[in-house]
């Protein structure tokens, strides 16, 4: 998952060895302002799996029987949106069979919240991996990366979502190297919009243009993906995003990589880049694919980004929905 801090820094997780029928919680792995995230074991199926809680931090608190309560009821509105959204992104993502997409297991409601059984994947995000083993990047390295990438990506386009939330760190690389996409962020996204604090939710850099305005001429769409992924192309590459894009708005001050030139890495890579990376939405490529001709990836690799098929729902899942509001007498 994203947002990894040391369990020791994440306040109200639940404790080891609590049980949700099932499945035990063996460790607090990872957490942010908006979830928290367990390694749990499954008794029944004796297999390990990871269990995200959504527990937004600014909103609510955990009482002593260990149930979610609101900081103050002017936030009521604000968590519910937030918790539906969990809610669809668990639908949503339970849709999809592919092997580089967090597979979601199962989902349930309880302490006044909601949770989303998933895969349990080894390995660490794209961003930590990126400081801690600079030495491992290269065109041969991030090649290899790209196929399963895209064709997470490109599962998602297909069946006409977004992700809207690309970067280093919702991209997992397993011990054996092979990349995961992780969670969409729907929640914090749900909670940025009506906490007017939108811009604080989006990740500097990565967000085109596009995911700062309200205005229907910038439309977003799968170009929107594509900015995000040319971002974390470039921070592999150059260790630095580019410039903020609203910024860029005002003054675009992106140096290309093909002027850049760093070492080691071919144009069309560069170029495919810069591409990605264009201010305007119409001036980027389209879809997976046409940036993947920018790139060269071979045959084979495009084959790759195209042969794992969507596959249907297969989650239980628990509807949940806002309270009523209370009547107001007159």
């Amino acid at each position: 998952m994203s947002e990894h801090d040391t369990p020791r820094s994440i306040p109200y997780a639940l404790p080891v060895g609590y049980r949700f029928n099932e499945f035990e919680i063996r460790e607090v792995i990872g957490g942010g302002g908006f979830g928290i995230v367990y390694r749990a074991w499954d008794h029944q199926l004796e297999r390990t799996i990871a269990i995200k809680e959504f527990m937004p931090a600014s909103l609510a608190v955990r009482s002593d029987d260990l149930t979610l309560v609101l900081k103050s009821e002017r936030f009521s509105k604000t968590f519910h949106a937030g918790l539906n959204s969990f809610i669809q992104e668990a639908r949503l993502l339970a849709r999809f069979n592919h092997p580089n997409l967090l597979h979601v297991l199962r989902f349930w409601v309880q302490n006044d919240t909601a949770y989303m059984g998933t895969a349990f994947y080894t390995g660490t995000t794209l961003s930590q991996l990126h400081i801690r083993r600079p030495e491992m990047i290269s065109e041969a390295w991030i090649r290899c990366l790209l196929p399963p990438l895209f064709g997470a990506i490109n599962t998602i386009h297909q069946e006409g979502y977004l992700h809207r939330d690309i970067s280093l760190d919702n991209i997992q690389i397993q011990d054996n190297g092979v990349p995961v996409l992780l969670d969409f962020g729907s929640a914090r996204k749900a909670i940025g919009n009506l906490s007017d604090e939108t811009e604080t939710m989006l990740k500097p850099g990565f967000a085109p243009i596009e995911q700062y305005s309200d205005d229907t001429e910038n439309e977003q769409g799968t170009w929107t993906d594509i900015y995000a992924l040319g971002a974390v192309l470039h921070t592999l590459i150059v260790g630095s995003p580019p410039p903020v894009s609203v910024v860029r708005s005002i003054e675009d001050n992106y140096q290309p990589l093909v002027q850049l030139r760093p070492a080691g890495y071919s144009l069309p890579l560069l170029h495919a880049i810069d591409q990605a990376l264009q201010l305007q939405p119409e001036n980027r490529p389209q879809t997976i694919d046409q940036l993947a001709a920018l790139m060269e990836l071979s045959p084979t690799d495009i084959n790759e980004i195209h042969e794992v098929k969507v596959s249907g729902p297969g989650t239980m899942l628990v509807p949940v929905e806002p309270p009523s509001p209370p009547e107001t007498s007159n």
